[in-house]
């Protein structure tokens, strides 16, 4: 999180009303202005409970202790010192607005979620896409998290809901969105399982015909379950 804001050149100092450059301690009567100071932005904070730090690789000032973040020169940004040796680079990553709520990223002062194919996003759109049973990426539609404990639930739904027979041997072509494999797999109507990675993120890329509506009523009423949490950029 940080700030970024117009930078001010001259403060008056509102005990002794001395009108000086800007500076931590007033050059009169020496009083502290701000607990945290950064000379660079000309930023003021009283509450250092923020854990306050400048970055020069982001050029602004933020928060949550110097110790607990690296700043990522491909990404351009901060991030939690959990995700330096586990996250996808994908250059000036917080360079763009929320893909859900449409606000700027690098300068936000809400918490961020760096999904696992680099994208960002808000942790709270996020975990609201969670709650809504969404749980790919916004912009590249690659799983947002490790999904494989609910494939390997599919992978039991589908073997207990054998295909008619007429569907048996039908054929279709899909895209993997999490590894991007082309292939050619058998149909079923609740999902085709990538055989590269094993995922069900997947979409057809040929028609496969039209289901009949006796084929549909098969289809078993469910939601992919949450799975394990998402790492966040607090």
């Amino acid at each position: 999180m940080g700030w970024a804001m117009p930078m001010a050149t001259i403060v008056i100092c509102s005990l002794c009303s001395k009108e000086q450059d800007v500076q931590q301690n007033c050059s009169n009567c020496g009083a502290c202005m701000g607990k945290y100071f950064c000379e660079i932005c000309k930023f003021f904070d009283d509450d250092i409970s923020k854990g306050q730090y400048h970055c020069d690789g982001c050029g602004i000032c933020r928060t949550g202790g110097v110790d607990n973040f690296f700043h990522c020169d491909t990404c351009g940004c901060c991030y939690s010192n959990v995700l330096k040796d586990s996250h996808r680079c994908v250059e000036r990553a917080m360079h763009h607005n929320c893909p859900v709520r449409f606000e700027y990223l690098f300068d936000s002062t809400k918490d961020i979620s760096v999904l696992q194919c680099g994208h960002t996003i808000h942790l709270e759109c996020m975990n609201e896409m969670r709650a809504h049973h969404h749980f790919s990426c916004p912009v590249c539609s690659r799983s947002a998290c490790d999904m494989s404990a609910t494939w390997r639930k599919l992978d039991e739904e589908v073997a207990a809901t054998p295909m008619p027979d007429i569907y048996q041997k039908k054929m279709v072509w899909i895209l993997c969105n999490d590894c991007s494999a082309t292939s050619s797999v058998r149909f079923h109507v609740l999902g085709q399982k990538c055989p590269g990675c094993s995922s069900y993120n997947t979409r057809e890329t040929r028609a496969a015909g039209r289901v009949p509506q006796d084929v549909r009523r098969t289809r078993p009423s469910r939601k992919l379950q949450p799975p394990g949490e998402m790492p966040s950029n607090d």
